[in-house]
């Protein structure tokens, strides 16, 4: 059996929207009997209605940069906690409050407070019909099982920067993976390649040779760990680090399939 991993912004979801290609070969990839799933950054609710929309089957989700992993029937097979404490930290931290957002991932809900014009969470939540829990700051070291602490910067070297003053105030409890613009926060030992490991556990696939594809910084350490792929269209850096590129996830799965 096989386990395709895919990026889904970026890689799956390009321009706006998944190629009927790719759709094609996600349903003859299953009809032999692999497995196909989505791994990204996007809370659950964020991901699965549009992947329903666009008619896109799938076996499982590991979301929130892999803070989260869920069955095909929705039901959470894993899920990691940010300590409130470190949420506290990272909110107080100059460099965030730069950030246009602060969201917080828990299982069924996302939190929002510190939002401004830009915030792309309001409207994804009024496109694709998720819950929002408005909070005021002061109320952050209240929050539990929330596993990842999302920012949004107007310019990637906000984000870069943020980054790297939170890996070395506080990597001993999180880890944050910029993602252009975004600048996705975890437990620390989350990561893409980390949720991998733990969805073939969880789901029964030890031994499934793994394909993974995506785009950006935050899916280096998937690619790197799991000898994985990115696409003609993924910056030359990004497609570097890749073992083979393609024009697309479809073109991926039908040639390994």
């Amino acid at each position: 059996m096989k386990v395709a991993a895919s990026d889904y912004d970026g890689t799956l979801l390009r321009g706006g929207k998944i190629d009927a290609e790719t759709k094609d070969a996600i349903a003859r990839w299953r009809a032999a009997g692999h497995k196909f799933g989505v791994v990204s950054g996007r809370d659950y609710g964020m991901l699965a209605p549009q992947l329903i929309a666009y008619g896109i089957a799938f076996d499982y989700t590991v979301c929130n940069n892999g803070g989260i992993i869920r069955g095909s029937d929705g039901a959470v097979r894993f899920q990691a906690e940010i300590d409130p404490r470190a949420l506290t930290a990272i909110a107080a931290e100059a460099s965030a409050q730069k950030s246009f957002h602060f969201a917080f991932s828990a299982a069924e809900v996302t939190y929002l407070c510190h939002h401004a014009e830009g915030s792309w969470i309001e409207r994804e939540a009024r496109d694709w019909d998720f819950p929002i829990v408005y909070i005021e700051e002061s109320e952050i070291g209240t929050l539990r099982g929330i596993q990842q602490f999302s920012l949004g910067f107007h310019e990637p070297a906000l984000s870069n920067a943020c980054a790297a003053v939170l890996n070395e105030k506080l990597g001993d409890m999180i880890h944050a993976f910029p993602n252009a613009c975004s600048l996705d926060i975890t437990p620390a030992g989350i990561s893409k390649d980390e949720g991998i490991h733990r969805l073939l556990s969880v789901m029964g696939w030890d031994g499934a040779e793994v394909y993974a594809i995506g785009d950006e910084t935050n899916d280096l350490p998937m690619l790197k760990a799991w000898d994985g792929y990115s696409l003609t269209t993924a910056r030359p850096e990004i497609q570097a680090q890749a073992r083979q590129v393609f024009p697309s996830v479809g073109a991926m799965l039908d040639h390994f399939c």
